[in-house]
């Protein structure tokens, strides 16, 4: 009794006016920033070295930020104060922000040629708009039925499902915060006076903090995307945050007692063995300007034991970079599970085009920190905890299940192919950057127009919710499409009431409809698939038949469920022999270079990369045709990716003359089509509700594999090739005692293809091994797609 009475008054406390508007006296009294300008306009006066005249157009474009609030006020009578507060921090963060960041020179102002473009439009619309005379009076009917559709169409780019995949595009592009570790890791190291045993360290808690995403994968079955962003935003400001201020040297490590019981899960993993531990280098990048240069380094082990200093700070840093990778699960989990829901019936173009726009982090975060041109190379970090924060807050309530079902139109194949085009740009963008800033020097003009291109195609998808939103079209409703539970359409139940419905999923149909249902047409098909679905929930809430709650391949599986499965893990073994591979060659890339003899190992590190980026592009499309067109398993696909990925690694162990270029690109090709086809046939096989829970185990086969074949097989036989190597140099050249204790303390080094030859070998065969249980899972799947897709095709 006394709970409820709890609840009931924190319910009427919540719901109370005067608490709102409270709350609201307090976002006022923070509101008046424009009466701030006398305050700081002297420093800016006397840092940026302006006169009288400089503050007073300051002072002017200060007055007009404060007042021309017409985009605010529109917004006010569509969208919720919650929009209009979001949008307002975002603002403030990024203007005042980045005067902080020129003021305290750590950043350069806007280009010029930015400045100029705007106050060129500013210049020409606002005098059209408010300076010219009106000559004909306008009549009220008519106004208010262009207000109208005005409105009407505002409303429907809000709602259209190809805005949300836009906004989950641009997510996606800020997500991979994972893989900018190679950039940042030499900073740390020479601003901490770490040895490379801590850096490893790091990086050991940089791949858990980017896998562990359970927990984000139980709160997209339950939370709305904006609550993942919301705490992915806080985890990824924490974290990168107070990773610059410790090594800008503006903050101490975090104390010993919050990381006391978390060392043991991060740090000694490092130490377990004497192994290279390599921070994946997966994409692209860049050679920028000295003296900050944006390699990734390969990580070698140090034979010698070397005392670790108990004072050291290593055990703080992995706890930190471990919150900060982190919140990438919660922004992959929360774009790509509204995404599947809004396109349930074109899952695999989805997933393999959000997984490869994920590889754009670090081109588009590396071009940012070589256009800012500052000297502190800590700024990258920062710049890592701001970008992915203010995209995510400005996309907070844009990506959100929209009835996407309802919207689908016979557009909607050449929007997909307008995205793949933007794709296939991208990877041409990707290579001309690549050797331009690795060839050449190019000045800062250039390093501009190349970062405009960037930012140009990456803003160009959005032209296809605006054309839909100009042109409507007549939506279509496929029979699964009608089929299709609220769970999967993200319409879900909020009501007790609903909650309360017995649940009539697609197999009970399908158990109870009679064979010669399938033969019929699809009008008369859909008509008597509905009929009989309406007779089973009557008969159930009569309880005359009792509906069965297991749920069968195709139907919404909980994690739990889904592990008494043959088939979910025979995916997961699959995807851990396919991508530990993968990555275990794209995690020793820069030694198997070398052991070829190549001594610029990062332009295969940029070419595997861009395979990568198209293997997921290219894997969900082709497997999308597959399971469309001929309602084949999706993980036919896969076993062709496998093949693939075998004859790759056959080639790294013949090491034959040419060989690198074009096994990286089968292995990279290889490896980017797993992370398009398996969440694809995850989310079909065993439904959306719980996908984001299930995506997030899968993503531990990628560390598992690499821990396995990396760790344990390549590294112990390379070190045994490289051991053999220097006994029978020892032995040829007769060192005396004092030169081969000399050079015992060197850290190994093979040279040669027997370095790779044995692993290589057994990779592709380990590959062979996952196309053989992928043809066992296409084998056992046959008819879930013929029953999921039959209607596709007929």
């Amino acid at each position: 009794m006394m709970g409820k009475k709890l609840v009931d008054m924190a319910r009427a406390f919540s719901s109370n006016r005067w608490l709102v508007f409270v709350a609201a006296m307090w976002v006022q009294s923070m509101a008046g920033t424009t009466y701030m300008f006398g305050a700081i306009s002297p420093v800016l006066k006397a840092r940026l070295g302006y006169d009288q005249r400089q503050v007073a157009a300051l002072g002017v474009a200060k007055n007009l930020g404060g007042c021309l609030g017409l985009v605010a006020g529109v917004l006010s009578s569509a969208q919720p104060p919650s929009v209009l507060l979001l949008a307002g921090a975002a603002q403030n963060l990024l203007g005042y922000g980045w005067l902080w960041l020129i003021a305290a020179a750590k950043a350069p102002a806007l280009p010029l040629w930015m400045v100029r473009v705007s106050t060129y439009l500013r210049m020409r619309k606002l005098p059209s708009l408010f300076l010219k005379p009106n000559i004909q009076q306008s009549n009220p009917i008519q106004s208010n039925r262009s207000m109208g559709k005005l409105v009407a169409t505002a409303r429907a780019f809000a709602r259209n499902r190809w805005l949300v995949f836009v906004a989950a595009l641009w997510m996606q592009s800020m997500a991979g915060t994972t893989y900018m570790y190679g950039a940042i890791s030499p900073v740390v190291k020479a601003r901490l006076g770490y040895d490379q045993r801590q850096v490893a360290a790091l990086g050991v808690a940089k791949n858990l903090g980017g896998c562990l995403g359970i927990l984000a994968g139980a709160l997209s079955a339950t939370r709305p995307a904006w609550l993942l962003l919301l705490i992915g935003t806080a985890q990824n400001l924490l974290g990168y945050g107070w990773l610059w201020l410790v090594v800008s040297g503006h903050a101490p490590a975090p104390p010993l007692w919050l990381v006391r019981h978390m060392t043991g899960l991060f740090c000694p993993l490092s130490s377990l063995s004497t192994t290279r531990v390599l921070p994946p280098a997966t994409y692209p990048v860049y050679r920028l300007p000295p003296p900050f240069s944006f390699k990734y380094q390969i990580v070698q082990t140090e034979l010698r034991e070397a005392s670790k200093d108990e004072r050291s700070t290593a055990p703080h840093m992995c706890l930190i970079i471990f919150v900060g990778t982190n919140s990438q699960t919660y922004f992959i989990t929360g774009s790509l599970v509204t995404s599947i829901q809004n396109f349930p019936k074109s899952r695999g173009p989805t997933v393999g085009i959000l997984k490869g726009f994920m590889g754009l982090t670090s081109a588009i975060l590396t071009q940012v920190y070589t256009v800012m041109r500052t000297p502190d190379e800590a700024t990258l970090i920062l710049l890592i905890a701001v970008g992915p924060s203010l995209v995510a807050i400005g996309l907070m309530f844009v990506i959100r299940p929209v009835g996407g079902h309802k919207q689908v139109r016979p557009s909607d194949k050449n929007s997909f192919m307008f995205i793949y085009a933007v794709c296939l740009l991208l990877a041409l963008y990707l290579v001309g950057a690549m050797l331009i800033q690795d060839f050449l020097e190019p000045s800062y003009d250039v390093v501009v127009f190349l970062t405009v291109i960037l930012f140009v195609l990456l803003i160009s998808p959005i032209a296809i919710p605006v054309i839909l939103s100009l042109t409507p079209e007549k939506a279509e409703h496929t029979m699964e499409e009608a089929l299709l539970p609220n769970q999967l359409t993200g319409e879900a139940s909020t009501s007790q009431e609903k909650e309360d419905l017995p649940e009539v999923i697609l197999s009970e149909v399908e158990e109870e409809k009679s064979k010669d249902t399938d033969s019929l047409p699809p009008s008369e098909r859909r008509k008597r698939i509905a009929e009989l679905q309406a007779q089973l929930v009557q008969a159930a809430a009569r309880g005359g038949v009792r509906i069965k709650r297991r749920p069968h391949r195709g139907d919404n599986f909980t994690l739990m469920q889904a592990f008494v499965k043959a088939d979910f893990w025979l995916i997961w073994l699959s995807l851990l022999l396919g991508s530990g591979s993968g990555l275990t060659v794209i995690d020793n890339l820069g030694q198997m270079s070398q052991a070829s003899g190549f001594q610029n190992a990062h332009i295969f590190v940029s070419l595997m990369s861009i395979w990568n980026f198209l293997g997921r592009i290219g894997g969900g499309y082709f497997s999308e045709i597959i399971v469309r067109e001929h309602t084949y398993p999706r993980h036919i696909a896969l076993i062709f990716a496998q093949i693939v990925m075998a004859a790759g690694h056959f080639l790294f162990a013949m090491a034959w003359p040419g060989t690198m270029y074009i096994a990286s690109l089968l292995v990279g090709l290889g490896y980017g089509a797993h992370w398009a086809i398996v969440p694809a046939a995850v989310s079909e096989l065993f439904g959306i509700k719980h996908f984001g829970a299930m995506y997030n185990f899968l993503i531990l086969a990628n560390p598992t594999g690499s821990f396995i074949f990396s760790g344990l097989i390549v590294s112990n036989l390379y070190e045994y090739e490289a051991e053999k190597q220097a006994h029978q140099h020892q032995t040829s050249t007769l060192l005396s005692l004092r030169n081969m204790s000399l050079f015992a303390d060197e850290p190994l080094k093979c040279e040669g293809s027997a370095c790779f030859f044995v692993s290589s070998l057994i990779l592709s065969v380990f590959c062979l091994i996952g196309a053989a249980l992928s043809h066992l899972v296409v084998h056992r799947t046959k008819r879930v797609y013929a029953r999921l897709y039959s209607s596709v095709r007929t």
